[in-house]
């Protein structure tokens, strides 16, 4: 039986060129990184072909603004195996590709689920899940020129061996979190109590039950834990609005 992958730390870097970003997710995934814990964002990705069926519409601005998102980009073949691949357009950013657990948490962060009411765009992301706040505007002013962040969640006793390898592959601006980036549940959720606190702390008991459900019914179909997620935050938003506080408790009138 194959030993169980654990994700305790975070690390993330700055690549210049999009095929660097190929090379180091191919490199990862042979190294044993498993899909669901490689993230990705950048703006210029382009390819020659379109991956059908991965691209979601995301109608989300981070710092709670809700607009239609700009749709359409295009990205390379190993990018394409990542989970949880959509279009959010972030401010001071500006339209990006997010794949991987990163693009569930820009979309629970757009809701407060992470980044509460701040809307600073990904620097407050980046620093509520314990990244400095100056290597986070480092992150978010190289995105916007057009760079690639690329994060792999990895265990403790293998951090010297992937920063090696992500800084051979041409990152830059290496820096590791002492954790692993949050998920709603680590399988299944069989009950709210399964889901993360950020999560449910800004759920009320019916939208935590809305948001279980369609989460356990997307990662039943497809195993994809980044675009399960992205599904329950979407019936949240279709069927609750936020109180005072933050929390989706308000059922939506229907017209």
């Amino acid at each position: 039986m194959a030993e169980e992958y654990k994700a305790e730390r975070t690390i993330s870097a700055i690549f210049k060129e999009q095929n660097q970003v190929d090379d180091v997710i191919r490199r990862l995934l042979d190294r044993g990184v498993p899909r669901d814990h490689i993230s990705v964002m950048g703006r210029n990705f382009q390819s020659q072909t379109r991956i059908a069926g991965f691209i979601t519409k995301r109608d989300v601005i981070l710092g709670g603004l809700r607009t239609g998102a700009i749709f359409g980009s295009l990205f390379g073949s190993f990018l394409s195996l990542l989970t949880g691949v959509g279009v959010l357009f972030i401010p001071f950013v500006g339209p990006i590709v997010a794949a991987g657990p990163i693009s569930a948490l820009l979309l629970g962060a757009a809701s407060g689920a992470i980044a509460g009411s701040a809307g600073a765009g990904l620097v407050s992301v980046l620093a509520t899940l314990g990244m400095p706040e100056d290597k986070a505007t480092v992150y978010q002013t190289r995105l916007q020129a057009g760079e690639f962040l690329l994060m792999a969640e990895v265990p403790a006793d293998r951090v010297g061996e992937f920063q090696l390898l992500i800084e051979s592959a041409g990152g830059e601006e290496i820096h590791t979190m002492e954790k692993a980036l949050p998920h709603p549940c680590s399988g299944r959720c069989n009950s709210p109590e399964d889901l993360s606190s950020e999560v449910r702390s800004h759920l009320s008991p019916e939208a935590q039950n809305t948001f279980i459900e369609r989460y356990n019914a997307v990662l039943d179909e497809n195993n994809d834990q980044a675009q399960a997620e992205q599904a329950a935050w979407e019936a949240v938003f279709q069927k609750f609005d936020e109180d005072e506080n933050g929390v989706w408790s308000k059922a939506k009138v229907s017209t």
